[in-house]
Order: structure tokens, then sequence, then C-alpha cells
């Protein structure tokens, strides 16, 4: 089918879309498509496949069925045809959102051959209605979009897409283009075998986002880092992806009581609640979205700074589409991952449930990220390379391992020996099986091959089978050998590593990333990873010898050292910094704050000091529920062993939380329950001694003063309570 008027492609791609010229491989494809032949089109996020089947379905005969996976994908599409389009009934989407009357007058826009473009869930295209509808409907041609859906390879596999060439053989055969922005060479086969589009012309671009920024981070405070990457980042457009809901919502809290506007996304949360929230990431009312992967796919959103896995993703594929959201209009795109082998062990047990061929596929998709991981080769080299791309340069400069590489070593004798020992095992085994046969470690597979036994088993053990694994990693991307993706990745030889082993040259190889350390857990806020600035720790201990003298209170009433110490740690120049020290409340920052923080602030400046200014991370999990609930018992003079027993707490516990509020500068008032246990002499005598003769709050040093007969634990605590609420307080 041909154009059959008087105007060229240019002219159209300007009449409706008002570009000048077209992007990559965009305008071939169109061409291919204009003359009726069937189509695939490898693109990158961002490379503008969409008007690979716009541009076709506005100009040719007829509608144009666009069969796409998401409800959030197809109003997004949509809504930017009607904008391009004076008549709103040019694109409509058919699917289990619309009521009954809107399906109506779907219908009756496209039999009238108003609409140029439908698009179409795969769910909705098998409903016999809808196919019954299509049969009287004439079609330009069918589009696929997000085809890796049908490859059980690839990352986003979903059942109902295989079903889609025998329902099109069903409705009425028409031209055909399958559309993917991630696809290994064996997804594409996949794709086009299941399609039955074999003899499609294929068009290929280029996976190198050079604009992209790829980095793996060791998950260690997680949230701390995230925060401080935002906070570093202000007013910038971002995604931070997480595997669970529950991690989503977590995450998207921290960051909001952090002062960060943020959202969250996720398939949990209802429909008109996860599209308020996309329309206000797209409208910039909130800077970040918090999300699982199911956010995204149909966000066109050009300026995304920042894309951010917080949780490693199942798969390479899946990694390179989502972080393929960043810099879509080829400026900045940040791509920061954490990661953790804890995470990998996880995702593998969520597969335990699956059927076995799931499992390996799953593994194998695994194994492929913990790969790009660990490995401290250039990402992009990496990535590409995954994709069937090579990448000649030997540093991208814009990558976490080039911008920081490893000392590289000589690796020819290594790569010989791993190339042998694939020989030895008949080229039918895995790569952690050949790694662990050169360590010399035996596990239960190699037993049942009777590896151990092997002359060669054990023959590389002065290394571990990391390194083996890194050696093996690295002979892959030089072609020396490759994977055998139908047998789940057994290693084979290519020609050029048969060539090595007769005539091996020099290769130079690097030690991968060791993360064995990275844990997932986030430490909260109240991890102290910094060191005391012990000169400042002096100076602050000297002001608060001032200030007690000129208020005439022990030092420890005013502050106690542990909350100096955090103050020399933390450097507040702020009131609202000071309420974040441990053991300072709103009242003590308002009383005493403001001296101590012009003499930080003065220190700070004069010494250039850099400020870890998001070591303490707020957090949503806290104990003020707690707090209130006692100071609002104390407050109503419910006696304190009823109050210990209504929260399960024992008495010591509870005196502690006391003694938390009124460190921070909370006053409350205990005398009622102190008259019930201790008279009046003994209380005057505690005070008194706290007030005249303490050092410091100790209470083993009232203990060495009074005398332990005469006072309990409880009783001098109490007194101390009562001593810091009415002097400090």
């Amino acid at each position: 089918m041909t154009v059959g008027v008087d105007i060229s492609l240019s002219e159209y791609l300007k009449k409706y879309f008002g570009f000048s010229n077209f992007k990559g491989n965009q305008e071939p494809i169109i061409r291919n498509v204009l003359a009726g032949n069937d189509t695939f089109v490898l693109m990158p996020t961002g490379g503008g496949k969409s008007l690979c089947y716009q541009l076709p379905g506005l100009i040719l005969g007829g509608t144009a069925i666009v069969i796409s996976p998401l409800i959030a994908l197809m109003k997004n599409q949509v809504d930017a045809m009607r904008n391009f389009s004076m008549d709103d009934g040019v694109a409509h989407f058919l699917n289990s959102s619309l009521s009954k009357a809107a399906i109506q007058k779907v219908k009756s826009d496209v039999l009238s051959q108003k609409t140029k473009l439908l698009y179409v869930a795969p769910e909705s295209l098998t409903k016999a209605d809808n196919i019954d509808f299509l049969k009287k409907v004439n079609i330009s041609f069918y589009a696929v979009d997000e085809a890796h859906c049908i490859s059980e390879w690839g990352h986003d596999f979903r059942p109902e897409y295989r079903r889609i060439r025998p329902i099109i053989n069903t409705i009425g055969s028409a031209p055909l283009i399958a559309l993917t922005a991630t696809a290994t060479p064996k997804v594409q086969h996949d794709i086009q075998k299941n399609l039955d589009m074999l003899n499609a012309n294929v068009f290929k671009s280029s996976f190198n986002r050079e604009n992209l920024y790829y980095e793996v981070r060791p998950k260690t405070n997680a949230t701390k880092e995230i925060i401080k990457f935002i906070k570093d980042n202000p007013g910038k457009s971002g995604i931070v992806y997480c595997l669970s809901r529950k991690k989503v919502e977590e995450l998207a809290e921290t960051l909001i009581i952090n002062g960060i506007k943020a959202l969250a996304y996720h398939a949990g949360m209802d429909s008109a609640t996860r599209t308020d929230n996309q329309d206000k990431f797209l409208m910039e009312d909130v800077d970040v979205i918090v999300a699982t992967i199911a956010f995204g796919m149909g966000i066109d959103k050009p300026d995304v700074r920042f894309v951010i896995h917080y949780d490693v993703p199942k798969s390479l594929e899946g990694y390179y589409q989502e972080t393929g959201r960043a810099g879509r209009d080829g400026g900045e795109g940040k791509c920061i991952s954490f990661y953790s082998y804890k995470d990998i062990q996880k995702l593998e047990k969520f597969m335990e449930k699956k059927p076995i061929a799931e499992q390996e596929i799953g593994r194998q998709l695994l194994l492929e990220t913990v790969s790009y991981a660990e490995s401290s080769v250039c990402r992009r080299k990496l990535l590409l390379h995954y994709f069937g791309e090579v990448y000649e340069a030997e540093n991208c400069e814009n990558c976490d391992n080039c911008l920081h590489p490893k000392t590289s070593f000589e690796g020819q004798d290594y790569v010989v020996k791993v190339l042998k020992t694939i020989k030895e095992v008949k080229e039918k085994f895995k790569a952690n099986h050949i790694a662990n046969i050169l360590a010399g470690q035996s596990s239960s597979d190699i037993k049942a091959y009777k590896h151990h036994k092997l002359d060669i088993f054990g023959w590389g053990k002065e290394k571990d089978a990391r390194f083996w694994g890194a050696v093996i990693r690295q002979a892959l991307i030089k072609k020396l050998i490759e994977k055998d993706i139908e047998t789940y990745g057994l290693l084979k030889f290519t020609q050029a590593g048969k060539d090595f082993i007769n005539h091996p040259f020099s290769i130079m190889l690097t030690e991968d990333h060791d993360y064995s350390g990275a844990d997932d857990a986030d430490q909260g806020g109240g991890g102290k990873t910094s060191v005391v600035d012990e000169q400042l720790f002096n100076i602050l201990k000297d002001l608060r010898k001032t200030i007690s003298k000129r208020v005439n209170l022990p030092p420890f009433v005013i502050f106690q050292d542990p909350s100096l110490q955090d103050m020399a740690i933390q450097y507040p120049v702020t009131l609202e910094e000071m309420q974040n020290i441990s053991g300072v409340g709103v009242g003590k920052a308002k009383r005493y704050g403001k001296e101590l923080i012009d003499i930080i602030k003065t220190y700070v400046e004069e010494n250039e000091i850099i400020r870890p200014q998001d070591m303490v991370v707020k957090s949503v999990v806290n104990k003020s529920g707690l707090k209130v609930y006692i100071i609002q018992a104390i407050d109503r003079k419910m006696p304190l062993d009823d109050i210990a027993s209504s929260k399960n707490l024992k008495m010591s516990e509870l005196l502690l939380e006391i003694e938390s509020i009124v460190q921070s500068g909370t006053k409350i008032d205990i005398n009622y329950y102190i008259n019930e246990v201790l008279d009046i002499d003994h209380q005057e005598e505690v005070f008194e001694y706290f007030r005249d003769e303490a050092k410091d709050e100790s209470i083993q040093a009232a203990f060495d003063e009074m005398g332990e007969d005469e006072y309990s634990e409880e009783d001098i605590r109490l007194m101390r309570i009562k001593f810091m609420s009415d002097m400090g307080n």
C-alpha cells in the first residue's frame, strides 16, 4: 500500500506533529509500513517509537489497531494524538475502564471512519463482541506495542500477548508492525516467530544512550543516600523504583517527612489515586514518584533527571527500560542502583512456586543482573553486549566504572584456564559451575557430575569462584565464548575462543566489585556513622559551662554530653536542625539553642566544613505516639506503675521514656507520684544533691554520696527527673 498523494513524508510530519525532521530510523520504518510490509522495530525508550505507527495511521485510509498493555499508556497516547488534531475522534481506546455509553461512542466513531488510531488492550481483543465489531472495520494495519511482553524471556511476559496472532487471523489479515524498547536477540526471535513475521523488515536502533550515567552502589543506608541525592538535586524530576508495594509506601512517606515533594504509585492503589499521582508528577506538582515497575510505561516526560533503583531489578531488560525513562530530551539522566546480594536471594525465593521452566528463565535473567552489578567493566559496554550490540570504546566516561576504574591486570593465563575447563566438560555447563571447578569449590552439582575427580579440578584455587566468574564475564564480552540461551546459559566457544586457545595473546582484565558487606537494612536516623569533632565538642562544653553559671544550673541540666557529641557530628545551624539532635526537643532548642547554633555556624564557616546534612533522616516509625500517651497520662495523674502496665513496659523502661521526654525540654509534673513513694525529707536531700553537689547526672555517684541503703535506684531516678524538669525546663 503506498501513499497516493503529492505530499512528502516530511510535510506530513510537519502537518500532523509540527516536527521538521525525523529521528534515527523513523523515516525508513514509516515508509516500510506505508508500503504494506510487516515491520519489526527495536528502538530504545525515548527514540520515538510511537511516531512509527502514529504517522502512517494518520496518512493511510482506515483505522490502525494499536495493541497496548496498559490503560495509563493508552490514555496518555490518545490524549497526545487529540492534541495534534481538531477532532477528538481521531484516536480512541477500547478497554475495561469505559462505560457502555463511552464504548458505543468509540464504535460509532470507528465505523464512521473518523478514528485513525484505535488502542486496544490484548485482553479486550480476545472478547467475542470486540472481535465481531473489528471484523466490520477497515483496518489499515496492526501495531503491537511493548512487543517484548510476548516472550517468556522478556522482562514483562504476558500470556495473553501470545494469543494476538490467532485473533488477528480471525479478525482479518493486515500488515503488522511490532515495536519494543528492549529485546535481546533471543527475545526478538521469539516475538517474530510468535507473530508469524519472521520475514518482516527489521529496523534496529542503537541501544546506546550517551547522556545516561550509570552507577551501582552497595545497599548500605540506602534511604539516607537517596534523600541526600535528591536534596543535592533540588527541583529535579526523578523516579525511585522499589519491588514491593509496602516499600514504595514506606519510602514515599519517609521522603515526604524529610521535606521532599514525593508521591507513591503502585498497582494496589485505586485507579483515581494512581492517575492523580501520575498527573501531579507530569505537571511538576511533585518532584519524585516512588513506584513499582508498573509506573512509567506510558509516561512521556522528557525531563526526568534521575532514576533510582532502591531494589535490584529482576532483569537487565527491565533495568534498561526503567532507566530509559531518564533524560529522554537528551539532557542529564542519572541512573543509580543499590545492590545487595540479599535482594537476589529474595527474588530467587519468590520464584520457587513457579513452574521449573519459568524458574530457570528467571534465574538466568537474575544472573545477568548480578553480573552487571558486580562487574567493574564499563556499564555501557555490558548493557549493549546484553542486547547484542558491540560498544567499541574502552571508556564511555559516563559510568562509575569508567570514571573510577579498577586496576587492570594481565589475564591471558586466566582466560586460557577458563577456556580449557569449558572444553574439558564438553561445553555443557554454566558459568558458576565452571568457576567452581576452577576454584576447587565442591558443590552438589560438581559431585553429581564427578567433576571433583577431574585433573583440572581446583587448578585455579589460588583465586575464589567470584574471581573466576569475573574472568568468564569478560571473556563473554570479548566474544571468546557465548551463552547458549536456548539451554539456559551453557557456555559455548566462538571461533575467536577456539583460536585463542591455540594462539593466546595479551588480554587485560579487572576484578569485580565486592558488595559482600552491603546489607539492605537501613539504619534509620539513629546510626552514628561519623566521628565526633573533638575540637567543636570542647568548644560546646565550654559554652555550656558559661550558660550554666549564668542561669545557676549544673551543666548537665542544660545539655547532656551525648547531645553535645551529636552536635559535634551533625553541625546543626538552624533551630529545626537543632531539634533533630539526640535529647533536644523544641523547648531545649528554643531556650538554649541559639547560642550554640551561632558558635557552630561560625566554626563551620571558619573551618570550611562540609556538613553531613542527611545523617539524621527523620523516621516514619518513631515512638512519638508512646511519648504523647505518657505525657497525657501524667497530666491526668495516672500512677506510673499503671502507665507502665498499660503499655506493657517495665518500670525501668517507662522511666527511660520519661527521662527522654524531660531531656528534650518538655516540663512534666510527677510530684503526685513521688509524694506517694518518698517522704518530703528524702525528696529534699536528693534534690539538693543534684542542685548543689552533683558534677554530672550519674545515678552511681548519687548512691556513693547518699548511701544505697537509704534509696532505691528508682527513687534516685524519680528525683532526677523532677530536678531536671523543674530546674532545666
